[in-house]
């Protein structure tokens, strides 16, 4: 009866929103990414212990493209180590008919029901089930908290290069999509917190909570559960910060993530363009073990190990780098990776001096699959020596334009996705300097 009631409140609001307005951009040029102005309405119901979800996902959007769309591909990165045991399940599609799910069942052909024309809108529609695996991930659960990281269904790009259907490698992050607007409504036990993606508003009934989480302008939604504590301040610049914790966390660890919080979300806001979500979760837990912190838009998952500091302000630097200004993951990963070291950097006044080691065996630039290949020292490459190069560039050019360089680029990026060519287009516009031969010691010409 709980999911029935869900599903009619859902099919409700679902009738009342609208599909994407016309005033959604079709991509030219070089410039062609889509599908865009993407709405993603889900309802879910949560089982007694938080670990299930089931309800209805529907996923409204535009093609953007420039080109007819045939299909979409779906991207259920939640069984990227599962496969097709499949924790995330889609079924009952309406709006396309779903092909045989490929790439270790992390990405699902859906054909339209009717070929979309570059600037008309349709939506999906399928009934869907999460449960979170019993691993210290991510996704997945520690005792009796379960964590849904990369766990929502989220449609694939396509651009110049065609769908982007990338495996995760099992290092790093594979993700690639655009900036959307997410309205979920989670349905579940009030015994159970549920901190999520975006705004919450939440109704009582009973034993029953109904939280409706909305957020605009995202690349993903997550959200945890568990009986959680919690606190609630805000920063000077306006920011709400709601710290969540397990009950093993220690206040030490509690007291140190939220002070570092409440300093870098406006110092990083007016570095590179106020912080725009109006509030930021923290979720900490000292149970983890292969990751010391994940980041979602408006939500961050932390490592909190007793009398170790947690890597608050670089998954905080993450909200514009890789959040607000966008990036393919697996194709550049120090796009994100190394401006969010930077900008950690800044925050703690560090400048790096010296620390470019010179001529590198292997290219900051390359891709995961090379990475995978590489090593246990990949990530030297992506998040140390790409900050460094940024270091390096700011003494190159100074530290006036470096900052306005920065702010710029995130400003001509945001809620976008930038590639390698367009920070060195940003950066060459800085300066009147000659970058080629800074591009060149750098190895990035």
């Amino acid at each position: 009866m709980r999911r029935i009631v869900v599903l009619l409140v859902g099919c409700l609001l679902l009738a009342a929103t609208a599909l994407p307005g016309a005033t959604a951009k079709v991509a030219t040029g070089k410039d062609v990414r889509g599908p865009g102005a993407a709405q993603y309405d889900v309802q879910l119901a949560a089982d007694a212990t938080g670990r299930t979800w089931s309800g209805r996902e529907r996923i409204a959007f535009t093609n953007t493209t420039g080109e007819p769309l045939a299909e979409i591909y779906l991207r259920l990165w939640g069984n990227a180590w599962d496969g097709c045991a499949s924790p995330v399940k889609v079924s009952r599609f309406e709006g396309g008919t779903p092909g045989t799910p490929t790439v270790n069942c992390t990405a699902v052909k859906v054909t339209l029901d009717q070929v979309l024309a570059p600037g008309k809108h349709s939506a999906i529609g399928f009934d869907l089930v999460m449960t979170a695996p019993a691993r210290l991930e991510r996704f997945g659960r520690a005792g009796a908290y379960s964590f849904f990281g990369n766990a929502l269904p989220v449609l694939a790009v396509r651009d110049q290069a065609g769908w982007h259907l990338e495996p995760d490698l099992g290092i790093g992050e594979s993700y690639y999509t655009l900036a959307a607007d997410f309205a979920v409504r989670l349905e579940h036990p009030a015994a159970l917190q549920v901190p999520a993606t975006g705004v919450t508003s939440a109704i009582r009934r009973g034993g029953t909570v109904t939280a409706t989480s909305t957020a605009k302008q995202v690349r993903d939604f997550a959200f945890a559960v568990g009986v959680f504590q919690q606190s609630v301040l805000t920063s000077p610049g306006g920011v709400k910060i709601r710290t969540w914790w397990t009950g093993t966390v220690t206040p030490a660890a509690v007291a140190d993530a939220r002070t570092k919080a409440m300093a870098a979300i406006d110092d990083l806001g007016r570095r590179f363009g106020k912080y725009p979500y109006g509030e930021v979760d923290l979720v900490l837990n000292d149970k983890w073990l292969s990751f010391s912190g994940m980041e979602y838009p408006g939500f961050v998952l932390l490592i909190a190990p007793p009398g170790q500091e947690g890597p608050v302000v670089h998954e905080l630097a993450h909200q514009w780098w890789y959040g607000i200004v966008g990036n393919n993951e697996y194709a550049d990963p120090w796009l994100d990776e190394s401006f969010a070291v930077y900008s950690t950097d800044l925050h703690g006044g560090d400048s790096q001096p010296g620390c470019w080691p010179g001529r590198l065996d292997a290219r900051i630039t390359n891709d995961m699959a090379f990475w995978k290949r590489y090593g246990a020292n990949w990530g030297r490459y992506v998040y140390t020596y790409g900050a460094c190069l940024l270091h390096d560039l700011q003494r190159y050019i100074g530290t006036p334009a470096m900052a306005k360089l920065m702010k710029d680029y995130a400003t001509s990026h945001w809620y976008g996705v930038s590639t390698p060519g367009d920070f060195k287009s940003a950066a060459e516009a800085a300066t009147p300097k000659d970058l080629a031969p800074f591009w060149s010691s750098h190895q990035l010409s």
